[in-house]
Parts: structure tokens; sequence; C-alpha cells
């Protein structure tokens, strides 16, 4: 009697959903509920096949370019488009061939309900997303790799398109959103796959990405099953190693928006659960004195950011301008407030900055040593006078 071969996690998420596509799964989805005048211009064969755990589209703003990573059938990227708006745009990318099928097949559809054309769905792998997979099988069809020639003249073809027509530019992206797909990638592929996130977000960029992550380590026996890995779970990464994905990648500002409290499902005492975690991308660059300070309203004691920098409530702490200037935007602004000083100091004049000292800033360091001005009350109060 003979057995089917056993599939790799790989080719069961492929499996899995190309059946999925063609008939609804309800094992591959979370209860999410989505903004419901934003699903009637969505086709219904889209929303019967839309498999998730939560809903990152809330962080996304009119004008976007956004980027969704493992679009399948491409509910997401219809939400996106219509709160981008016109001007905006949205991209899809999925490798699996039913749901791009699926997508595409609904987007003039949906154009046509929403009045314009900003979606459009693009084949290639998320932890890849140099590699334009259709321009890949075009090359295959004039040069199909037959031996050793003809294989190394493919490896070369592929470079060629990662270099000269990326499936994605570099900092070409808003937003990136992600919704439960991450945890499908191969462990041994998430290094990569966080760091072209990193790499297709503009500076100032962010990601919102919901995902299935665990209480504990998942034991390699549970790894090894196939059908619990294309299911979302096996491949869960562990709650506080999926933040530390992030800070690795050089993101910052990475925050746990949405995080369930009930188990999505448990499996031999681990509990899966969604969390949605946002992270910003804009902290690299040089650290410059200008002679700025920040104080942290609080309203804990001390907090200390993803570079070590420490900041005690209530104190004017040196900051370089860097810093200064990333505090201002999300999401930490309503944290901070901001002392410039009296006397601005070019920054083609600036000096480099010591970020780890954590040193105070007196105030005369921004008022000016020689300062000595002398103010009266105002003369005339209104209602907010003390």
């Amino acid at each position: 009697m003979s057995t089917s071969p056993k599939l790799d996690s790989d080719q069961a998420v492929a499996q899995r959903y190309a059946d999925a596509a063609q008939e609804r799964e309800a094992a591959l989805c979370c209860p999410v509920q989505y903004d419901t005048k934003l699903l009637e211009v969505i086709p219904d064969e889209v929303i019967e096949r839309d498999y998730g755990c939560g809903d990152p589209t809330p962080y996304v703003r009119p004008g976007d370019t956004v980027l969704d990573l493992g679009s399948g059938g491409g509910k997401l990227c219809f939400i996106a488009a219509q709160m981008v708006g016109s001007q905006g745009r949205v991209i899809g990318v999925d490798c699996n061939q039913e749901m791009l099928s699926l997508a595409r097949k609904h987007a003039p559809t949906v154009a046509e309900r929403i009045g314009y054309a900003n979606v459009e769905f693009r084949n290639g792998m998320i932890q890849d997303l140099q590699l334009d997979l259709d321009q890949l099988a075009t090359v295959l069809s004039d040069q199909p790799a037959s031996d050793l020639t003809s294989y190394h003249a493919l490896r070369h073809a592929t470079e060629r398109i990662r270099s000269e027509r990326p499936l994605i530019e570099s900092n070409s992206v808003d937003c990136v959103l992600s919704n439960c797909v991450l945890n499908l990638v191969k462990v041994s592929d998430r290094h990569q796959l966080f760091a072209e996130m990193f790499r297709v977000l503009r500076v100032g960029g962010r990601v919102a990405v919901s995902d299935i992550v665990s209480d504990e380590t998942v034991p390699e026996t549970l790894k090894n099953d196939p059908t619990l890995w294309s299911g979302c779970i096996s491949g869960a990464f562990r709650e506080d190693e999926f933040l530390n994905a992030f800070v690795e990648a050089g993101f910052h500002g990475i925050e746990i928006v949405k995080r369930e409290a009930q188990p999505w499902q448990t499996v031999e005492g681990i509990e899966f659960r969604s969390v949605t975690v946002m992270a910003y991308k804009g902290k690299q660059g040089p650290c410059l004195e200008r002679n700025q300070a920040v104080i942290y309203r609080g309203p804990f004691s001390t907090v200390k950011d993803d570079d070590g920098h420490i900041y005690y409530r209530g104190e004017r702490m040196a900051v370089c301008d860097k810093t200064f200037r990333l505090l201002q935007a999300e999401p930490y602004v309503e944290m901070f407030d901001f002392v410039e000083p009296i006397e601005p100091i070019p920054l083609d004049d600036a000096e480099p900055f010591m970020c780890h000292q954590n040193a105070r800033r007196h105030p005369r360091q921004t008022k000016g040593l020689d300062y000595d001005v002398t103010t009266e009350a105002p003369s005339e109060c209104g209602d907010d006078c003390c």
C-alpha cells in the first residue's frame, strides 16, 4: 500500500492556501471585526476566502503608499485602497498563484465601485521583496535551467531582476501591513524578512503587523508538524522574540497596540494569541550636539528607549539633534516637552554628541551663560490668568 509523501512546511503552506482560495477553511482565521462600510465594495468571494488574525488597517493614512505582505485574496488591500484615497497607492505581494488570481480577478470590480484604481498585486515572496517571480517565470520560460550552464545563467538573471527591476524599490513605502502571515515564513528566512520590511520603508514610515504569537517557546515536535505550521500555530513567534525581531531590524517606537486577552488556540499547554504591533523607521543617522533638551512628562519615574537613552520624569535630558526630532513624531510626541536653545547651533557647525552619557542638560546650556533677562507680569490678565 502506497502512502503520500509528507509535505514540508513550505509545501504545506502552499497547498493549504491554494485549497483555501477555492473553498473557505474556517480553521485558518480568528474572529476579526472590520469597518463594515469598507467591506461593502469588496466582492463576497474575497471576504469568504480571507484568512487573518487582526486588523492592521487603522494605521493607514490618506495618501500613503501601502504594501501588504501576504495579501492573499486582497481583502486588506481593498480596505486600504479606500483609506489612502485616489492619491494613495496599495501593493499586495503574495506567491500563492491561486490567491493572486483571486485578488487580481476582483481588483477591477473594486476599482469601479470606489471610483479609482490604486491597487496592484505582485508575485513575490515576502522575505525576498526584490525578486519579481513573474519576471523570473518569463526568464525560465525563455531559458529553462536544464544543465549547470543554464543554471548559472538563471542565477545571473535572478540577480539582474533584483538589482535592475526589483519587485519593491527601497525607501518607497509609507506603511507595511501584514495579517497573520509572518509566522508562515521559515525560521531561517526571518532575519531577511524583517530586513526587507525595513529596506522598502521610507524614513518615517511604519509597519502595522497582526500575527499569532505564543507565550512559550514552541518545541521542535510541534514545529515539524506541517498541519500545525500551515495553520498559523507552530510557526508562531514567541511574543517577546517577536518584538525583539523589530528591534534587531532597526525599527524604533515598537508598540503592542492590541493583544487579545484570550488565546486563539492552546496546544499542549502553550497559548497562541493574536497581537498587533506598530513600529517605525527613522532612528538611523549621526548624533549631533545642538544644545537641545527633552523633558519626559510621566507617568513613570524613568523610561528607557531602544537606543539606551534614559529619561527621568520632569528633568531636562540632553539629547542629540536626531533624537530631539525623533521624539517629536509618533509615537512619542505626547510624552515629552521640547527645549530649544535660545541661540540655535547651525547643523553644519554641530559637533558629535555622546548619546549614551544620559546626561542632564543644565538650563544655562540652552539659555546661554550670559542670559540675564528680567520680565514683568502682563499688565492685563484675561480669564486664564493665575
